[in-house]
């Protein structure tokens, strides 16, 4: 889920800096924050269908700086400074579904501290759900494929240790997805 597209040289995009309660402290150039494992926050959406039948699930592009080629039923990223994770959530969906004007209904929150290739990622973790039946376009750099499961099929999955899924996402929302009725 944590966002994170190619950061162009000479650049080097500013993000919140958080406590480990989740409390805001200040913000960092997103490298200092991964290199140095400083707590950050990020947000998604889980998107299902109208009839919330099916969840939309997505392959994140092979040049993304965390989670490469890994899969992701959440749409978004980190919290920029000054943004709450809600308003997070709804600009990340826009820019990597191209989805916008939907509400937005908290399902998750959980505190991660994880690692991906020898960095520490520490991040406060905010899941949102929505119903979307329109047109999905993808933000080329951030996704590469992107298709529609029944939630059967995204757990059976996700059973499955080997499957490359982001980390963040599984810890956030595997005990929100396997719970019946959902």
């Amino acid at each position: 889920m944590d966002s994170a597209p190619n950061i162009p040289p000479g650049t080097d995009e500013v993000v919140a800096v958080f406590d480990s309660a989740g409390r805001p402290v200040g913000s960092a150039a997103r490298s200092r924050v991964y290199a140095e494992g400083l707590w950050h926050a990020s947000a998604g959406v889980l998107v299902r269908s109208g009839d919330g039948k099916r969840l939309y699930v997505h392959r994140r592009s092979d040049t993304k700086t965390v989670f490469a080629g890994h899969h992701d039923c959440l749409a978004g990223g980190v919290v920029d400074p000054g943004e709450t994770p809600e308003e997070a959530a709804a600009r990340e969906l826009a820019e990597e579904l191209g989805v916008t004007g939907v509400g937005l209904t908290p399902i998750a929150a959980v505190a991660w501290d994880g690692h991906w290739q020898g960095m520490r990622l520490r991040c406060h973790l905010y899941a949102y759900e929505t119903h979307w039946d329109g047109p999905i376009v993808h933000q080329a750099s951030e996704i590469a494929a992107g298709w529609w499961w029944t939630p059967h099929e995204l757990v059976t999955h996700l059973r499955d240790p080997q499957w490359p899924f982001v980390p963040d996402t599984r810890a956030l929302l595997e005990d929100y997805l396997v719970t019946p009725d959902r």
